[in-house]
């Protein structure tokens, strides 16, 4: 083992390449703080984590501040240990997004280190059960794309040997997703999944109406029909809907997706790795879900989810949505429509430092040494 003796922080602001709507926000930006941790051998592990559009800030000062001057000087391979021991020194604004995220950035930083002494890809020392896993794409489903765009770009997806795609819902009304629905599954006919997200927009009253609506044309997941802190409702939702009901992305610990897996709140989990503050956690869920049988499809970050995916078994699919092509020389390896998990040691994700620090926003850098 070797303590970790420095630790760099910096902050890019990416844009994203198309524009993403949902039926609550858009995407304009996504601030990424990046993470170096240095260990006493001169092995580097990076970590990052994103929001959009705000917050960044804030995740790079409680790293600075708070976070990485307890984080140096620790053996790097304790990782449960220094994820603990961070937790509970930022007990008072945990559980939330900007404490996990930031955490997340340690944490991944810890686990690309473990895995680059141990010169060995992150999905096998985090499980090793498969070297591949299905994409679904989410790209050419924004809320404000036309139908025969959506169309387009769904038999563009099935022609490359995607599983599946996508559509954001939440329009006005009914009628109006309806239509678009319909406009693929009679492209793509009858074997081709489609997936529909509403981003938190409905209650449940609403959210049961388009269930009923969903059904008619086979979708295979309701993404977060409501407020993701309504357990109670997403009880009721997924007793009465013939859609399998997804939730994940809004929830930021493990105690939170052990509310829905225990209370049958939902039928998918999609656990985000940095939204829940790491790896460690993150295969924790992933393990829990699939003891009540139930399948982990994370979302985003599709850069080291694809990892992930092909380290736990109950991992049917991982979401397409390029992040880091700015700032890496490295690019997901699809081939017929299949992920395959990097084989280069650690998280696999090769960065490009020059790109990196063209980009790093001025006064959000910091060194920690210990």
């Amino acid at each position: 083992m070797a303590q970790i003796v420095k630790a760099d922080v910096l902050m890019v602001d990416l844009v994203p390449k198309v524009t993403r709507t949902d039926a609550i926000q858009s995407f304009v930006s996504q601030e990424t703080p990046i993470l170096r941790l240095t260990d006493a051998d001169g092995h580097v592990g990076t970590g990052y984590c994103y929001t959009i559009g705000s917050g960044g800030p804030a995740i790079v000062s409680l790293l600075r501040d708070t976070l990485l001057p307890l984080t140096t000087g620790r053996e790097a391979e304790e990782i449960e240990a220094i994820w603990r021991d961070l937790l509970m020194t930022t007990h008072a604004t945990a559980v939330g997004p900007i404490t996990s995220l930031a955490l997340a950035a340690i944490d991944i930083a810890l686990w690309d280190l473990r895995c680059l002494r141990a010169d060995q890809p992150l999905w096998r020392m985090a499980g090793g059960a498969k070297p591949t896993v299905p994409l679904y794409s989410t790209e050419g489903g924004w809320l404000h794309i036309p139908t025969d765009a959506l169309v387009a770009d769904a038999l563009a997806m099935q022609a490359k040997g995607f599983a599946g795609s996508k559509i954001k819902i939440g329009k006005p009304t009914l009628a109006e997703d309806r239509a678009r629905l319909k406009a693929v599954r009679d492209a793509v006919g009858p074997t081709y999944q489609i997936l529909v997200d509403a981003n938190q927009s409905f209650t449940l009253a609403e959210a049961r109406r388009r269930a009923d609506m969903l059904a008619e044309y086979d979708i295979g997941w309701f993404e977060e029909p409501l407020p993701a802190d309504d357990v109670g409702a997403h009880v009721q939702l997924t007793a009465a809907s013939p859609v399998p009901i997804a939730v994940g992305e809004s929830l930021y610990s493990l105690s939170q997706f052990k509310d829905y897996l225990a209370m049958g709140a939902c039928t998918i989990v999609q656990a985000d790795v940095a939204r829940v503050g790491g790896i460690t956690p993150w295969l924790k869920i992933a393990h829990m879900a699939e003891a009540f049988n139930v399948a982990i499809c994370p979302h985003f970050l599709m850069e080291l989810h694809v990892s992930l995916t092909c380290a736990v078994p109950n991992a049917p699919m991982l979401e397409y949505i390029p992040q880091l092509d700015d700032i890496t020389t490295s690019r997901l390896d699809i081939q017929n429509g299949q992920a395959h998990a990097p084989s280069a040691p650690g998280l696999g994700i090769a960065w490009d430092w020059d790109a990196i620090a063209s980009r790093s926003i001025t006064g959000l850098h910091a060194t920690v040494e210990g």
